[in-house]
């Protein structure tokens, strides 16, 4: 991975979101289980999103509005909007009845209700249903599904990187009621994440990290440093790729501006740009704007220490923890 280019980058729109699709968290993190599932299985997700984006397609081809198919299958225009967007997932049956609709051939119709099923299934991250801000659930369906994660973090370290104390002292500065037991559930979804970097067929993690990122002391120096030297040694995994942008750098075009992009493996799932702050989610989709992430990216890692330097960068901080 860190000899080769970054490939291209695929173009996400999701239809009928006029280029951005917003999410609201509640600011609390996450609250999971106490038997902890992780990311090792695949994600019905990317499956909800592909078929909105056919069932989108064909409505565009056979020349109807959502109005007009809203009244052919006696539901609201809403319904039709929320299952284009891939909002909420689609029933077999109404699959099968909005296609026949449009005049798709049988064969296509049972591979896109066979999608639909697929769709419905739970991900990993339903036994924490009662613990994730459902809109939110969404960006871990994606991430646990990317064949890319592609990085660009300011002042934290990012969190499929983190170690459990570091990720702990994260989340309570940012926790609003700060109740322990909160803060250890949201610890335990966050480390449930992390697996996925670890199995037979990993995704591709490439992180650029400001210099910031690796000063700013969090929850003391003894546990900086064990974050840092956990960063040095998931950045030896093949599939794991880190650098540094150094103080020295100077301005840059993402000065301030964290982001992830996130690739998937098939050509019919496009990727997707995701943001966040402190009380809201970013899905960039527009393919300008997809396109612009994609070169800031580009710039950023050119900007950016080599693998070596960053790595002895990272021991110059540890040294000085």
């Amino acid at each position: 991975m860190r000899s080769s280019p970054a490939g291209n980058i695929g173009l996400l729109r999701l239809s009928g979101t006029g280029g951005l699709y917003r999410c609201h968290t509640d600011g609390k993190g996450y609250t999971g289980q106490k038997e902890i599932p992780t990311a090792t299985q695949q994600s019905p997700t990317v499956r909800r999103r592909r078929l909105a984006l056919e069932l989108r397609r064909f409505r565009d081809a056979a020349g109807l509005t959502c109005e007009e198919v809203a009244e052919h299958l006696e539901c609201s225009t809403s319904k039709i909007s929320r299952i284009e967007t891939g909002r909420v997932s689609v029933s077999p049956r109404d699959v099968r009845d909005m296609l026949q609709l449009y005049g798709v051939p049988g064969p296509q119709q049972d591979n896109l209700v066979q999608l639909a099923r697929e769709s419905r299934q739970k991900g990993w991250w339903h036994a924490y249903s009662d613990a994730i801000e459902p809109r939110f659930a969404t960006y871990i369906g994606l991430e646990s599904a990317a064949s890319e994660i592609r990085i660009y973090e300011v002042t934290l370290i990012p969190g499929l990187l983190q170690t459990e104390d570091y990720a702990r002292a994260v989340i309570a500065a940012g926790a609003v009621d700060g109740a322990p037991e909160a803060v250890e559930r949201n610890v335990a979804v966050r480390m449930a994440r992390q697996p996925t970097l670890l199995t037979e067929d990993p995704p591709q993690l490439w992180a650029v990290l400001d210099e910031a990122a690796l000063h700013r002391r969090v929850g003391g120096s003894g546990l900086m440093r064990l974050q840092l030297e956990h960063l040095q040694e998931m950045s030896a995994l093949p599939n794991v790729a880190i650098q540094v942008l150094p103080f020295g750098a100077g301005a840059h075009p993402a000065m301030g501006r964290p982001f992830v992009i996130l690739a998937f493996p098939e050509r019919a799932d496009p990727d997707v740009v995701y943001l966040e702050d402190l009380t809201s989610a970013l899905y960039v989709e527009n393919v300008v704007e997809v396109d612009r992430y994609n070169m800031f990216f580009n710039h950023l890692r050119a900007t950016a220490l080599s693998f070596a330097d960053s790595a002895r960068l990272i021991t110059s901080v540890i040294k000085d923890q």
